[in-house]
């Protein structure tokens, strides 16, 4: 377990739920009405202005994109009163656009911090992403065996069967070979739309059954997930993927130079960290945002690397306040 932060003091992990209530009670009043982009703007700005208040030298190494792409939380924006401790930020304010635009499950507003250096800068590309809970030994999962490799050894591991195996992927067509491969060892798999943050994080819940997370993503989220498994254990492996010349000179931009390198846990997330998400829409992890005549109910949950805790916080807010 990492020691405690001098940096990251108690106070700062009820302050991230704030920041990501705000957020998710934003987004919410935009939930099933089609506009994702006028969703994601609201839960940027109420994220932007929480995080505004806080006594923090703070600054965003995962954002909404660079600053000629995203108006607000940018990459290498400076955020806080720039009063206190230096700190690095991942934030996604609401992560799945797409699922809160619909009324789907499993749209969430997350934020992760540690200090300064903690977070990689990984740049908006995407990421070959393999992730199980605690209690695995050492190793037993590597983005450099194939699939039905990965679920052998897990289910050896865990004394079963790759029958009795379940992997979460995200139903996408780029992954219709993974999915085939996986059921044709019969190891189940549950296709989730958006939010991989979320699939990630459910490896290390043995309520969801999900044994492995697989496939590709952003790669600003795979920063986030491993913030928060760095709290509850398990392993996560990472190797950014590049589509052009453009996304690979991003990433030598934020000093990545061996672009074949696959990331480790704590390649990802170093040191202590704090990890916050609230729900805005129901999920496997969180409620979403409820109105209840004249109040808001929310549900969040906050972890700490260095102490393994973790807190589900329930929230009411008056709406005539």
């Amino acid at each position: 377990m990492p020691t405690a932060s001098k940096v990251l003091d108690r106070v700062l992990v009820l302050e991230m739920v704030r920041v990501t209530e705000a957020a998710a009670i934003a987004a919410s009043t935009l939930t099933g009405r089609g506009d994702e982009k006028a969703a994601d703007a609201a839960a940027v700005e109420a994220m932007r202005a929480a995080l505004n208040e806080l006594d923090m030298d703070g600054t965003v190494v995962i954002g909404e994109g660079e600053r000629d792409e995203a108006p607000m939380l940018f990459i290498g924006e400076k955020v806080g009163t720039g009063n206190g401790p230096a700190i690095d930020i991942a934030l996604d304010p609401l992560e799945g656009t797409t699922i809160c635009a619909k009324s789907g499950p499993n749209s969430l507003a997350v934020l992760a911090i540690a200090e300064a250096g903690g977070l990689l800068n990984a740049p908006d590309v995407y990421m070959d992403k393999l992730a199980v809970g605690p209690g695995l030994p050492p190793g037993v999962i590597d983005l450099d065996r194939t699939p039905t490799e990965n679920v052998q050894a897990i289910a050896a591991a865990k004394g079963v069967q790759p029958r009795d195996i379940i992997a979460c992927v995200l139903d996408r067509p780029r992954h219709e070979a993974l999915i085939a491969e996986l059921r044709a060892i019969g190891c189940g798999v549950v296709l989730i739309g958006d939010g991989d943050v979320a699939g990630v994080i459910a490896t290390s819940d043995p309520d969801t059954t999900i044994d492995v997370y697989m496939g590709s993503g952003g790669a600003p989220e795979g920063v986030l997930a491993c913030a928060a498994l760095r709290c509850v254990g398990g392993q996560f492996k990472g190797r950014l993927l590049f589509r052009n010349d453009d996304e690979r000179a991003r990433a030598r931009k934020w000093g990545i130079e061996d672009l074949d390198r696959q990331y480790d846990l704590k390649e990802l997330a170093k040191g202590d960290c704090i990890f916050a998400a609230t729900g805005v829409t129901d999920g496997s992890l969180l409620e979403g945002v409820r109105r209840l005549g004249g109040k808001m109910t929310t549900e969040s949950v906050v972890m700490r690397a260095s102490s393994g805790t973790v807190r589900w916080v329930k929230g009411e807010h008056r709406l005539d306040l």
